[in-house]
């Protein structure tokens, strides 16, 4: 699976960043680059790199646990999947309550806006209905589910979410929107 960036043709970064997600979760980062600008680095070049996600070894280990994960065949057609699963279960919950909801989603990244269009740009996101994300999000809250607090962030699925755990969320959104 290409990363989203690099998958465009043409795209070349000239450098490559990976935050929290590297470790499972875990405090870890890690960054790649051409061979000539990383000799840049010391020891072999003269600019020093040291940061507080920088080889602490339980991180590393569940980043190395997560890299043999993600490296299993289908991994990111499962995930993908999933996540569209859950997006799609928003959308349509919504429209079967009346409520003008779209959702979006890209590999295990998924968003949702009270809007009758997807946002295209900040002033649309804002422009969204702020009160009725706010009463839906307490309302999943009620449910048992913990969604992103503020309505421009993203949510997660992760390989640890099952078909059930999909299910009952979109079980819950159904509920929460009646």
């Amino acid at each position: 699976q290409s990363l989203y960036a690099k998958a465009l043709p043409g795209f070349r970064p000239d450098i490559s960043v990976f935050g929290k997600v590297i470790g499972g979760g875990m405090p870890l980062a890690a960054f790649g680059a051409s061979r000539e600008i990383m000799s840049q680095l010391a020891p072999l070049g003269p600019v020093y790199q040291a940061g507080t996600l920088s080889g602490n070894p339980v991180a590393t280990a569940c980043g190395l646990a997560t890299l043999r994960e993600i490296r299993k065949p289908g991994f990111f057609d499962a995930l993908a999947a999933k996540t569209r699963t859950l997006a799609d279960g928003f959308a349509t919950a919504a429209k079967n309550a009346g409520v003008p909801l779209v959702s979006d989603c890209e590999g295990g990244m998924f968003g949702f806006f009270f809007a009758d269009a997807l946002p295209q740009n900040y002033g649309q996101v804002m422009a969204t209905d702020k009160e009725r994300f706010n009463r839906f999000f307490h309302a999943m809250l009620d449910r048992g589910v913990y969604l992103a607090p503020a309505l421009y962030e993203a949510g997660f699925v992760s390989a640890a979410h099952s078909a059930d755990d999909i299910a009952l969320t979109i079980a819950a959104v159904r509920d929460a929107l009646r």
